[in-house]
């Protein structure tokens, strides 16, 4: 059908104004420009979600390497309570179970250390202390026996 017959008697502006108007609603999808900003807005948005994902992960397992450390600790020192004053080393005694010493983690390194008469008669102070990557983190606790 032609357009210009059915707009006689319309000025040429309107008719024109009209039909530039007709084909632009007609028009349906997106502009290569319109697409390609928003790929580029959801890359820049994936990559920020990819590095948060990475720290996640790392934090997690640092959580667990300092989890594992502090209930090996603990473990060591209800050794050491269970025991009671008489067991444990009568003179100051540092132990030392080194790296694939300790069941189940090898990549732990626990120290004991008893400070006999510390911090008076007839008491024992019983520091713990496990370390792990190569000694450059460690957890350490204590508890003090007594008679």
């Amino acid at each position: 059908m032609d357009t210009s017959r059915k707009m006689k008697g319309l000025p040429t502006r309107v008719t024109r104004k009209w039909m530039n108007q007709n084909r632009l609603a007609n028009t349906k999808g997106f502009t290569l420009l319109e697409i390609l900003v928003a790929v580029t807005i959801l890359s820049i948005a994936l990559l920020g979600m990819a590095g948060l994902t990475a720290a996640l992960m790392e934090g997690t397992g640092v959580s667990n390497r300092l989890t594992t450390a502090t209930t090996l600790v603990q473990d060591k020192l209800e050794e050491m309570t269970d025991q009671g004053y008489a067991f444990t080393p009568a003179t100051d005694t540092t132990t030392t179970e080194n790296y694939n010493t300790i069941a189940g983690h090898p990549w732990y390194k626990r120290v004991t250390e008893v400070d006999v008469d510390n911090p008076g008669t007839m008491m024992k102070t019983v520091t713990v202390t496990v370390f792990w990557h190569s000694d450059s983190h460690s957890v350490a606790s204590e508890t003090i026996l007594t008679r």
